[in-house]
């Protein structure tokens, strides 16, 4: 449509985009971020990838965001799809149906954002087997929330595809949301240079221009390539003849803006209600367009002067020459011609087939508030919601509280919208509705939900706590309301009140549970969390042993329930499964451990949970640590840290600092933990402290620092967090007998022992056994030494054994039995370096040198030379799942494993994945 704005002086950047293409054709698929202010050049660019894609082979598919079109969920990202749907059959039926709810194809439970990530990802690659296919979003700063979200996912997950992702989009300073896609490859798009810009002009100026104008413009356009095109188009032909205004203090985008004001506002009338009518239609619809003109009797003729100004062309679509012109236009439209043509566009949108963009231009047209019109556009949010669209269905709820004239109706709806505000991540707005929820009479019930949802958010903000003290209060409240609910809000009050670490006497986790007592029976048949805030507690009013029964049932309920069941699958449910996986920690109850964090995992897994599956993999990772299995944590933990990094995520970094510890490593173990302590924030005080303390702790044992080591697990052993305390005590009694510290290791000790005759597992009774080995002098250890061993052989935690091994060693050395002392610490060594516990198998080396006998080295596997992903992926295939099987575990894409498989038969020296399992994995 009439010149565009060229390349001229872009060769790197046109070298940058071909070679993006070069890669994706090879198999080595990308993506990459345009960046630039608006008119710099960023289409240009995409049309010329578009041209390059063409004659190379490629499939091309387009997306353009739109900033009118923000608020419906997945819209951006059904577009770029919908051409591709015919490959839906080869998905997964978890991913089909995933992409089928989202699109609105069919009903179903609003589908996880990244299970639709893995569905696109692989709907991609299934096309890109068939030829190499580059996708290009335009304007992706306007993307719906959804859409950025699931294609940024897709853009950091592929992998060896034959697929380019290529982003354009403004500035943040710009306007529009770049959160989504912060990480990515960027090339960012600058001004033009003189030479350049005079090139440009000179192309598209049919007029010789002097020099001073042709310097002035330049000046003014300060290098953007539309700018050069348009601000000349926009002056008079005396001031290109003899002047040009000096630059003024506007930026060159508003200038553009302002220049397509101008063109639009010299137009016949009648052309410039047709003008604005495509603006405020942002899909592109033409047949849409051209019924809403014969509602309100526009000539279609009349669209001649704005094609003639270039303002825009209708074909089968609409498209204006630049989204500033769109913008333009609308803008400089007055208040009553706005809704004139949303009624018109209201009255011509088929609400069997698009009812949610029918009310959004039904909202828009409207002086005032309307019942009706409010009742629509909550449907629409109700359909929004129930396709994942969650921000989407707070925008809905938003305008329809703006639009409803009762009071206490429109309260009721600002605190839905404050709701579906705070689960899509935008808290501070949540706040706001909250405040408009606050100002209209609520109902008792309706009071307590505000006063929930304002103290859960402060704790997500805050993390102090003046937060729990909230969550407590409308526990209380609603009490009387709805028993369920009161507890659990007492359950995540005291939850809170652990993580803040507010320990010891008159600390707030008892004020808590003195607090929860109150709390009213279980309107039902008791269900899991119920269970849990009985035995919490129970446990933080009357003490360990007598909250056991109460935690055992808890976790034994939540052992034995079907996965789904109580909601289990919800993010709700999802949390208390977190929570009851801790508690079995604390019971030092090893399978229930095991079980549940395996099933958290597989639950997270298979709904598509990437926004909770790295907490279930950090809780995994850990309890392989404990069970000896350090290669398979570090596979765990590293997935959790790729997870979090394409979900744009806070990483979770808790495992890896436990794998450090135990692998001692000194540097990197302090370097986690001030990461870990540092991004908590105000919660620097609480849960992060202590497990940076009992990891402290782990890594001077290993080391040989007892002093450190007892200070830090006694700083642990402080902790609210029943597990963080359970796994400190036997540190702080090994690091303290070493030391001298008798009446500090006798004390832990004790609690030791009260705690482990209380919870009763091989697990327990192991360490209490081994603890009172180290706290008794003269011959009488032996015997606890080998009933600490009988124990620990019967528990999966194996680091525990392998250590008992080395302390009874340790111990046979000093009593002069060299020879007894030999079997005990090359046991120790044999177990803690194949394990990976370097800095333990280091201390077990040192005393088996000091019998005269020198400790053999690791013989060197085959799987050594596999990274961490590498040998995951190995086990899965071993065990015969798919590539499609391993790829939908690992949300990547079938190709990317194949690719994968074949660096490690390289590695590996095999050729088949017979072979594979053949080899020892495990």
């Amino acid at each position: 449509m009439g010149e565009r704005v060229d390349l001229v002086g872009r060769r790197a950047e046109r070298e940058a985009v071909d070679h993006l293409l070069a890669e994706a054709r090879a198999g080595r698929s990308g993506a990459l971020a345009v960046l630039g202010e608006a008119g710099i050049g960023k289409t240009a660019l995409l049309e010329h990838a578009r041209a390059v894609a063409a004659r190379s082979g490629f499939r091309v598919e387009t997306s353009v965001g739109v900033e009118a079109e923000m608020q419906f969920a997945f819209g951006a990202l059904h577009q770029l799809c919908a051409p591709l749907l015919t490959q839906l059959d080869a998905l997964p039926e978890p991913q089909r149906v995933a992409l089928a709810v989202a699109f609105g194809q069919r009903e179903g439970a609003a589908p996880d954002r990244f299970l639709i990530g893995l569905a696109v990802l692989n709907l991609l690659a299934e096309v890109a087997e068939e030829q190499p296919l580059m996708c290009v979003v335009d304007d992706a700063q306007w993307l719906d929330e959804a859409s950025g979200q699931v294609l940024a996912f897709v853009a950091r997950r592929v992998a060896a595809e034959r697929i380019a992702l290529l982003f354009s989009m403004r500035d943040p300073a710009d306007g529009g949301d770049l959160s989504s896609f912060v990480g990515l490859p960027e090339l960012r798009l600058d001004g033009l240079d003189d030479t350049s810009a005079r090139a440009l002009l000179a192309a598209t100026l049919p007029t010789p221009l002097d020099d001073g104008v042709r310097h002035r413009i330049i000046a003014e356009a300060r290098g953007n390539p539309l700018a050069l095109l348009e601000l000349p188009r926009g002056a008079p032909p005396t001031r290109l003849a003899g002047g040009f205004d000096l630059p003024d203090a506007s930026s060159v985008p508003r200038r553009i803006e302002d220049s397509f004001r101008r063109r639009s506002v010299n137009l016949p009338t009648e052309t410039q209600l047709l003008l604005l009518l495509a603006a405020a239609e942002p899909t592109g619809d033409a047949a849409l367009l051209w019924r809403a003109a014969a509602h309100l009797g526009i000539d279609p003729e009349t669209v001649a002067p704005a094609e003639a100004a270039g303002m825009l062309e209708i074909d089968s679509r609409v498209r204006f020459r630049h989204p500033l012109a769109r913008s333009a236009v609308y803008q400089n439209a007055t208040e009553p011609d706005r809704r004139r043509v949303h009624g018109a566009l209201a009255a011509a949108t088929d609400p069997r087939l698009d009812p949610d963009r029918r009310a959004w231009h039904r909202a828009r047209a409207l002086l005032g508030a309307d019942e009706d019109v409010a009742a629509e556009l909550v449907r629409s949010a109700g359909r929004a919601q129930s396709r994942g669209g969650l921000a989407a269905s707070a925008a809905f709820l938003r305008h329809a509280a703006e639009l409803t004239p009762d009071p206490a109706v429109r309260a009721g709806r600002a605190l839905d919208a404050a709701h579906a505000e705070h689960e899509a991540g935008a808290s501070e707005a949540a706040l706001e509705l909250l405040a408009v929820a606050a100002t209209g009479p609520l109902a008792a019930m309706q009071r307590a939900r505000l006063d929930l949802l304002r103290a859960e958010i402060a704790f997500h903000l805050t993390r102090t706590s003046d937060a729990v003290g909230m969550l407590v209060d409308v526990a209380r409240t609603l009490t009387p309301l709805d028993a369920g609910l009161a507890r659990e809000s007492y359950l995540r009050a005291l939850d809170a009140a652990i993580v803040t670490g507010d320990a010891g006497p008159g600390g707030r986790v008892l004020e808590v549970a003195e607090a929860a007592r109150a709390a009213p029976a279980p309107p039902g048949p008791a269900r899991p969390a119920d269970l849990l805030l009985d035995g919490l507690v129970t446990t933080f009013t009357l003490g360990y042993e007598a909250g056991v029964p109460g935690l055992r049932r808890a976790v034994e309920t939540f052992r034995t329930r079907e996965p789904r069941a109580d909601g289990e699958g919800s993010s709700d449910g999802q949390r208390w499964l977190w929570h009851a996986s801790r508690t079995a920690t604390a019971l030092f109850d090893d399978e229930a451990v095991h079980e549940l964090g395996r099933r958290h995992v597989d639950l997270a897994r298979e709904s598509g949970a990437l926004a909770t599956l790295p907490a279930a993999l950090l809780f995994r990772s850990v309890s392989l640590v404990l069970a000896g299995d350090l290669a398979r944590a570090t596979e765990l933990a590293d997935e959790g840290v790729a997870i979090a990094a394409a979900t744009r995520a806070m990483p979770l970094l808790h495992a890896e600092l436990i794998l450090a510890a135990w692998r001692g490593r000194p540097e990197q173990t302090a370097e986690i933990s001030a990461a870990i302590v540092s991004g908590a924030g105000p919660r620097g005080r609480g849960t992060e402290v202590s497990l940076g303390q009992y990891a402290l702790a782990v890594l001077h044992n290993g080391t040989g620092d007892y002093r450190a080591a007892s200070d830090a697990a006694a700083r642990a052993c402080e902790s609210a967090e029943l597990n963080h305390s359970n796994l400190a005590l036997p540190e702080l009694v090994e690091a303290a007998c070493r030391t001298g510290q008798q009446d500090r290791a006798a004390r832990a000790q004790h609690e030791l022992g009260a705690r482990a005759r209380a919870a009763g597992t091989p697990w327990a009774l192991g360490l209490e056994a081994r603890s009172r080995a180290l706290t008794t002098t003269g011959p009488g250890a032996e015997s606890h030494y080998l009933e600490a061993i009988e124990h620990l052989s019967r528990c999966r935690m194996a680091v525990y054994l392998a250590r008992t091994h080395l302390v009874y060693g340790e111990w046979l050395r000093r009593a002069r039995r060299r020879q007894d002392a030999r079997v005990q610490l090359r046991t120790a060594h044999e177990l803690l370096s194949d394990m990976g516990a370097e800095g333990f198998a280091a201390r077990a080396a040192r005393e088996l040198r000091a019998t005269g006998e020198h400790p053999r080295k690791r013989t060197a596997q085959p799987t050594d030379a596999l990274t961490p992903h590498e040998l995951q992926i190995a086990r899965l295939v071993a065990t015969g799942a798919t590539s499609r099987e391993v790829a939908a575990q690992l949300f990547l894409s079938p190709r990317t494993i194949e690719a994968h498989l074949r660096n490690i038969f390289r590695k590996l020296g095999i050729t088949s994945r017979r072979q594979l399992r053949e080899l020892p994995l495990s």
